[in-house]
């Protein structure tokens, strides 16, 4: 009898033991300094987007993405920097991917970034561009491929972001370790807009034609306090938030000061800059004008650039940012903007293509 017991007991231990074993490999332990995302049984925290027939489905701690359902389910909380660690399980030709720094409306491939979720073995995806197979930043940067394990086993990745750098690792091998200011393609710069993003919704970008699992979901953030006039990764700052070192008058335009002496332009650029500092000042850590006086410009020469700039115009203004000395990017609340119902962004002097912005985002 005592022997019976004991057996009995041990077979009690071992089946406590695969049972924890099981839901060890469920529902792993939060790691230290994230936060777990979804709790295996609800949708709380994240937002469906353009869902379809049963979107998304939190069933025994899995979060299922069927091969009818789908769309893009983001987390409710936005993230600059974070490190994401997830698990995910693919069905044959499964494709779906991760939004990150994405606003909540739109394609996120376009205007954020999307990591690409996708059975790189499918017999559909066989002749695609290095840029779309499982991991890469889509049509941005190529992943290394070779990572994924056959379909129907779980994949542990975690993406982190910071700044302008962008590290993937899928089950333990770096796929993606990518500065996003090497990219210069400028047919990137025009169809993905959005990888230039700096914040955003994480989430889960469901395509279709099959199913695909998601388990233990978690965020690391590490989303910093915005700083005034502080640039980010790769940017050097233009302003310094106290003075207008750096910037001079405009000296007329970039004709009229090729024929210039050297001596006319100086005496010329010297009369521009005095005048020019009675009416931009700084106040507050901006750069404010009267409307009183030309134009203020760098003293530096730029070819190719990227610039970042936060503008703020009172009611019927009209003002813009020259480039490279003439082609004018508009800023304007005044009447033909009102009239012609356009609003900032586009070229206002460019003659041979589109002059207005392809929307009204102001």
């Amino acid at each position: 009898m005592r022997l019976h017991i004991r057996m009995i007991s041990a077979l009690f231990a071992i089946g406590a033991l695969l049972a924890v074993l099981f839901a060890g490999a469920q529902a792993a332990p939060t790691p230290r300094g994230f936060t777990k995302l979804f709790d295996g049984k609800t949708l709380d925290g994240w937002k469906l987007v353009g869902g379809y027939n049963a979107g998304y489905v939190p069933k025994d701690g899995v979060l299922i993405c069927p091969a009818d359902g789908g769309g893009n389910l983001y987390t409710e909380k936005e993230y600059s920097d974070f490190v994401f660690r997830f698990e995910f399980k693919l069905d044959h030709n499964a494709n779906n991917g991760v939004g990150i720094r994405a606003p909540l409306e739109g394609d996120a491939a376009y205007v954020g970034m999307e990591c690409q979720i996708l059975d790189d073995s499918g017999d559909q995806y066989a002749r695609l561009e290095p840029g779309q197979y499982h991991s890469s930043i889509y049509k941005v940067v190529a992943a290394k491929r070779g990572s994924l394990k056959p379909v129907g086993e779980w994949n542990s990745e975690e993406i982190t972001a910071i700044g302008r750098h962008i590290k993937i690792v899928v089950n333990g091998k770096t796929t993606v370790d990518a500065n996003l200011n090497d990219v210069g393609d400028p047919h990137i710069f025009a169809e993905h807009p959005g990888f230039r993003r700096e914040k955003g919704h994480i989430g889960f970008l469901g395509h279709g034609p099959s199913e695909v699992q998601f388990r233990n979901i978690f965020a690391k953030d590490l989303t910093k306090p915005e700083k005034d006039n502080t640039p980010p990764d790769g940017f050097k700052a233009l302003f310094n938030g106290k003075n207008l070192k750096g910037w001079k008058g405009l000296v007329e335009n970039p004709l009229a000061r090729a024929k210039m002496s050297a001596e006319q332009l100086n005496a010329k650029q010297t009369k521009a800059t005095l005048e020019a500092l009675k009416h931009w000042q700084v106040e507050s850590g901006e750069i404010s004008y009267d409307g009183k006086n030309d134009s203020l410009c760098t003293e530096k020469d730029y070819g190719d650039f990227e610039m970042l700039v936060d503008w703020k115009i009172e009611p019927h203004g009209d003002s813009g940012i020259y480039l490279r000395g003439s082609p004018q990017v508009q800023i304007w609340d005044d009447e033909p903007a009102i009239a012609l119902k356009v609003g900032s962004g586009g070229l206002y002097n460019n003659q041979k293509a589109a002059a207005s912005p392809s929307k009204t985002a102001d």
